[in-house]
């Protein structure tokens, strides 16, 4: 209870027991606090009495950091939480899950955390009803598909997956509302037709996967902007050509390209568009035999 609105710690390590104490929140200034790097000595105490201060804060925005943070309660009521970032921690699957009082979240940090189940991601988002940004990059995400159901928060609008443990299946639990999307540097060697219909996805970042052909816009209809950079793909498929009217600008460079007619022929397709290419090869030449 004091005028301090933005509070800052760095480096702490706790010395004292934790204690439970019971603070009353209301009327408090404060609208933002960021912890780093902070060190618990002593484990042996009641996890709740620790979580259940920051859970109950009164405050916007919250960045807890590198701080091997293990779980984060639910808020006992209503929150007004609209940006929570824990980066760089050890929570898990565990998080949020049917949790209700996180309505007005719209920013939620994840990245560099324990998280293993994407289905399991989707249902802590599909209570967060204003959520729009989602960063869930390196965790140790996996999907297995066999038609499990997803549910995410339909107001999702930019989702990063990237340095995660996907494949092809990731396609069947995905936010229906995504905007942009991020799968870089995963295992994904395909993506199936017919799988997702992400008709808001706007920009979508495949490099660093096991790509062996450029996939089609099939499932994502408004698409307009596609990174395959560092993949396996050796030649454009007329799936590409057909399917994808809207792509404006195509990042695909260090693939083993190899030099073919149809590899020319898109590549001026993509120019007469005003279509951006980056990484292409100069030049190629398309030799026919003779007769």
């Amino acid at each position: 209870h004091s005028s301090v609105e933005y509070f800052n710690i760095n480096n702490v390590t706790q010395m004292s027991d934790i204690e439970h104490y019971n603070f009353d929140y209301s009327g408090t200034s404060m609208k933002a606090l960021t912890m780093k790097k902070i060190k618990i000595t002593d484990m042996y105490f009641s996890q709740d009495d620790l979580y259940e201060i920051f859970a109950d804060m009164n405050i916007t925005d919250m960045t807890i950091a590198d701080s091997e943070m293990i779980h984060m309660l639910c808020p006992s009521r209503k929150s007004s939480f609209r940006y929570l970032n824990f980066l760089k921690n050890d929570l898990t699957d565990f998080l949020f899950q049917k949790c209700d009082n996180l309505a007005q979240l719209e920013t939620l940090i994840l990245q560099k955390n324990k998280f293993e189940s994407l289905r399991k991601v989707s249902f802590m988002t599909s209570r967060m009803k204003s959520l729009t940004y989602l960063d869930m990059s390196n965790n140790l995400l996996r999907h297995d598909g066999a038609g499990v159901q997803c549910q995410w928060a339909e107001s999702l609008a930019e989702l990063d997956l990237s340095s995660n443990q996907l494949a092809g299946a990731v396609f069947e639990c995905l936010p229906a509302n995504v905007q942009k999307l991020s799968l870089r540097n995963n295992q994904i060697s395909n993506v199936p037709s017919g799988m997702a219909e992400l008709k808001s996805l706007e920009e979508l970042n495949l490099a660093s996967n096991r790509l062996a052909d450029l996939p089609g816009c099939g499932g994502f209809t408004s698409l307009q902007f596609l990174n395959v950079e560092m993949n396996s793909i050796l030649t454009p498929s007329a799936d590409f050509f057909q399917s994808c009217p809207r792509v404006r600008e195509l990042q695909a460079g260090h693939n083993p390209f190899q030099c073919s007619c149809e590899l020319q022929a898109f590549i001026r397709l993509e120019r007469r568009s005003g279509g951006k290419l980056f990484g292409w090869p100069a030049a190629y030449v398309c030799e026919y035999p003779e007769g």
